[in-house]
């Protein structure tokens, strides 16, 4: 506050200036006091939102006071004695590798017979429970609907084939081929195509006339001597026919016909000039009216029954052919679809009838039957299970990491909740593992004996089986194996070794890593090499020798003294 000035010359009054006398003026009266204020008085809600606020307010306070009070203990507070130092020697010993796990035991054969028509069954065989071996009869069911549908499959496939056989043409009988239509590969031959005529030359035949006087003294099979002028050729025939035609010749006379056959020495053909001559009883010659002319005993036209693209030809003029053989052949191929598709169903209907009359497929025991004598079945009824548990079949599953231990043939302990132990022989590795979080599973497939029958479809059995095994190697407790960060912040397995002087394959921790004896102690993180491994211990293969004291923990719990630390135990 400023100090006040003041002056050294007196400050003279200012005169007052002159009052005027007046009136007496009478003082009014003085005005009434104004009620004192009521006091406000708070409503229950707000004393409760009052008193809440309050709370609140501590509970805010109490936090504030365990966040400082933690960070005070868990940074600034200074560090105690971690405890005693708890270390056990390494040892010479033996260690396995053992995967264990479970998997569900089943019948390796199970079969299911079902019903492929409706029906009634007409005789059953066997009863559930009944052991049967493959190929015993079942049952007996009739169905006139599979009887009906393989009725139908047969015809359509002797319809389909007899279509397949008109495809190839064929020599009727023996002979020469004359008239041959020409046909090229890929040619599309079509239905009713004339493709040659076919003659019988091997033998020839010779129409006569004789005189109805001469009737009764001429019969079928009676000899002729037959001559070809032309070649001079002379020999014998027989009669083959004889037609009681009427065959008038410009002098009145009557006549009927007789059919003379005879071998062709092959220097003969048709429509050469012949005559024959027959012999009555006495031995008298019969002759003809007139010569006539020498026919082909046989002469057909041969024509295509179905069409389609030239396959193959054997068509040549004056080739000689015997019966049977093929001359002409096509292709079909929506014939050929044809014909598959209706051997399939032909197969199926043929399966069906035979199923009707069921056998048993495997050997083993009914576990259930359905059916009985009389009743109706449909299609597609499940009526009979049959089960061979003399061989079970157990499927394991084998993670990635012991997967490759496994091997075809190896033998694998099982046992079940009841201490009963069987051995399960590695029939099946899959090749394709299931995938899931971190690591795949392979299944593997046992099969197991169970002749005496105690192994039961759907129990669960334990397995085990060694993957590896390390005999008078170093061991530790799986404890004193520590994984570390070191300087470079690179982790690494160590294991904690007493020794009065540093070793040479020690490693310097992070700064940062804490609870762990250090020089002080004369304990050392040396550099290890680790091998096979169990719940309990750990092979060391290099860093540890027989003997050494190596660290395990703290006997007591220690103190956090930061918020460090980078010390993992293996």
């Amino acid at each position: 506050m400023p100090d006040l000035q003041t002056t050294d010359a007196p400050v003279q009054a200012p005169e007052a200036p002159a009052v005027q006398p007046q009136a007496p003026v009478q003082a009014p009266a003085a005005p009434p006091e104004p009620p004192a204020p009521k006091k406000r008085v708070r409503t229950a809600a707000e004393k409760k939102k009052l008193v809440k606020r309050i709370i609140a307010m501590i509970v805010t306070l109490a936090m504030l006071a365990g966040i400082v009070f933690g960070m005070w203990f868990l940074v600034f507070r200074e560090e105690e004695s971690l405890g005693t130092i708890y270390s056990e020697p390494a040892y010479i010993g033996s260690i396995q590798s053992i995967v264990q796990g479970s998997g569900n035991a089943t019948a390796k054969e199970t079969s299911t017979v079902s019903i492929p028509a409706n029906g009634t069954v007409q005789q059953l065989f066997v009863a559930t429970g009944d052991t049967v071996t493959a190929g015993q009869p079942l049952f007996a069911v009739h169905s006139q609907t599979a009887a009906d549908a393989l009725t139908t499959a047969q015809q359509q496939m002797a319809s389909l084939n007899d279509k397949l056989s008109n495809l190839t043409l064929r020599a009727p009988f023996s002979g020469k081929l004359l008239e041959v239509t020409q046909f090229y590969p890929g040619d599309n031959v079509g239905d009713g195509s004339t493709v040659a005529t076919l003659v019988n030359d091997v033998r020839l035949k010779l129409s006569l006339y004789f005189s109805y006087a001469y009737e009764d003294q001429i019969a079928v099979g009676q000899m002729a001597q037959v001559s070809v002028p032309a070649v001079m050729y002379a020999g014998e025939g027989v009669v083959e026919q004889i037609n009681k035609v009427s065959f008038i010749t410009p002098e009145g006379g009557i006549y009927f016909e007789v059919i003379v056959a005879f071998d062709n020495p092959g220097t003969l053909t048709a429509e050469m000039e012949a005559s024959a001559v027959l012999f009555d009883a006495a031995g008298t010659p019969i002759y003809p009216y007139e010569q006539g002319e020498t026919q082909y005993y046989e002469s057909r036209t041969l024509t295509t029954k179905a069409g389609g693209p030239l396959v193959s030809s054997n068509l040549l003029n004056h080739a000689r052919v015997s019966a049977g053989d093929a001359l002409l052949t096509m292709g079909s191929e929506s014939l050929n679809e044809q014909i598959a598709t209706a051997q399939e169903a032909l197969d199926q209907a043929q399966a069906n009838m035979d199923a009707l009359n069921a056998s048993a497929p495997i050997d083993g025991t009914i576990l259930s039957c359905t059916i009985s004598e009389g009743s109706e079945v449909k299609a597609g009824d499940a009526v009979i299970t049959i089960s061979n548990t003399t061989m079970m079949v157990v499927t394991i599953q084998v993670d990635d990491r012991n997967i490759g231990f496994v091997k075809l043939g190896d033998s694998i302990e099982l046992s079940n909740y009841n201490g009963g132990s069987y051995m399960g022989t590695v029939t099946n590795i899959a090749m394709q593992g299931d995938v899931g979080q971190g690591m795949s599973t392979y299944p593997v497939t046992l099969e197991v004996e169970n002749y005496d029958g105690s192994l039961y479809a759907g129990a669960w059995l334990d397995y085990s089986f060694v993957t590896n095994q390390s005999d008078n190697c170093v061991l530790v407790p799986t404890t004193a194996v520590k994984s570390v960060l070191d300087t470079n912040g690179d982790k690494q397995t160590v294991v904690f070794v007493y020794r009065e002087e540093q070793p040479d394959n020690v490693i310097e921790l992070d700064p940062s890593i804490t609870s762990v004896p250090g020089a002080e102690d004369n304990y050392w993180p040396v550099l290890v090499v680790t091998g096979i491994s169990d719940a309990k211990q750990v092979e060391i293969v290099s860093g540890v020798e027989d003997g050494d004291m190596v660290f395990i923990n703290y006997t007591t719990e220690p103190n956090n003294g930061s918020m460090g630390g980078g010390i993992m135990y293996g």
